[in-house]
């Protein structure tokens, strides 16, 4: 039988590899340009869908017109030809994005509606889908003048989806909602286990596990933003709440074989209880989090630019949640309870009691 708490020191100092580079380069993200990259999400700036009509026209391309300009962007395709383009707010802004949808009436704007991109058969039909910012292409400002650029080197833009903006005070409200949600996911989390198993170390170490997935999903994105200038957008956020709720369940799964077991086997060591839990459960555990890999996996592969980093957090959180549930959380569980043990005088010696190996 393997004896997983007794090489505990091992899985720590592995969880530790993990958090540490991690966590150096979140807390480098406030005072340089390593660490974490934010999407206009959290920064502002403006967001603008185009089609080419040059169906050839690619992401990379649009980007490369764009540093020209001397504006850094990212540029993913989104399907049906169209390529959404995330850059800063530019300048002279206000002046091309409406208040409202535009309409087909004679007051509109005239450089609009000369526009060569502009399409007003397209925006009156009855069947076009509903526009979901500005509709016209920009034609004066900087916007304008990056339109013309894209122009000149790629084609003409064939239509325009949408062109919306988010300013400082909207990311700054959307970073503390998303702060909000964890912090009082995590404070909801640690009252529902303490209540459930009776016993405040069973909550506290899950609290503790789940802080350790949060900080590797984070850490790898600061690093992969580092080095690969990975960044994180809003989805970034129902990643994180997907891999906590998975990794509380997995520690759930865990705990709750560990308080059958101290009924049934009371009595024995309470290091050898948890290793017959982590035993038992190990299989469930895994087979679990391997189909929901396997899904990601395809996800990642297949399922294009415009989800890959949201499907990457997953896969990472899925991971380290499995590993933290069996080789962090229990663990921890039994340290705090050899420790509590000596505090009250119920455990003499100063050793780790030994796993039995009985025979399978």
């Amino acid at each position: 039988m393997f004896d997983v708490i007794g090489k505990r020191r091992w899985f720590y100092l592995l969880s530790l590899t993990f958090v540490i580079p991690g966590l150096f380069f979140i807390l480098m993200t406030p005072f340089t340009d390593a660490g974490l990259q934010f999407t206009i999400d959290y920064t502002g700036g403006t967001k603008w869908e185009i089609r080419f009509e040059d169906g050839s026209v690619t992401p990379d391309q649009v980007e490369e017109v764009f540093a020209a300009q001397g504006l850094d962007a990212v540029a993913v395709s989104t399907g049906s030809g169209f390529i959404e383009i995330k850059t800063e707010k530019l300048a002279g802004f206000e002046d091309v994005i409406p208040t409202a949808a535009p309409s087909a009436s004679p007051s509109a704007s005239p450089d609009a509606s000369a526009s060569p991109g502009a399409s007003p058969d397209a925006s009156a039909s009855p069947s076009a889908p509903p526009a979901t910012g500005n509709t016209n292409l920009p034609t004066e400002g900087r916007l304008g003048e990056v339109a013309a650029a894209l122009q000149a080197d790629l084609g003409p833009i064939a239509e325009q989806r949408s062109l919306t903006t988010i300013g400082a005070v909207v990311s700054s409200d959307l970073i503390s909602q998303a702060l909000l949600l964890i912090l009082v996911g995590s404070i909801g989390i640690l009252a529902w286990i303490t209540y459930r198993f009776r016993d405040w170390k069973f909550g506290v170490t899950a609290l503790i596990a789940l802080v350790h997935d949060v900080i590797v999903v984070i850490g790898a994105f600061a690093i992969m933003g580092t080095f690969l200038n990975v960044e994180i957008d809003a989805l970034f956020v129902t990643a994180m709440l997907t891999v906590i709720g998975f990794s509380v369940h997995d520690t759930i799964v865990v705990f709750d074989r560990v308080r059958e077991n101290k009924a049934r086997h009371a009595g024995e060591p309470f290091a050898t209880i948890v290793n017959h839990s982590i035993l038992q459960t190990f299989g469930r555990s895994i087979m679990t989090s391997l189909t929901v890999v396997l899904t990601l996996l395809a996800l990642l592969l297949f399922g294009g630019a415009a989800i890959s980093d949201f499907v990457l957090a997953l896969l990472i959180g899925i991971i380290s949640g499995t590993y933290s549930s069996i080789f962090v959380a229990s663990p921890l569980l039994v340290d705090w309870q050899i420790w509590d043990d000596r505090r009250h005088g119920r455990l003499t010696t100063t050793r780790t009691p030994r796993v039995r190996h009985t025979a399978a």
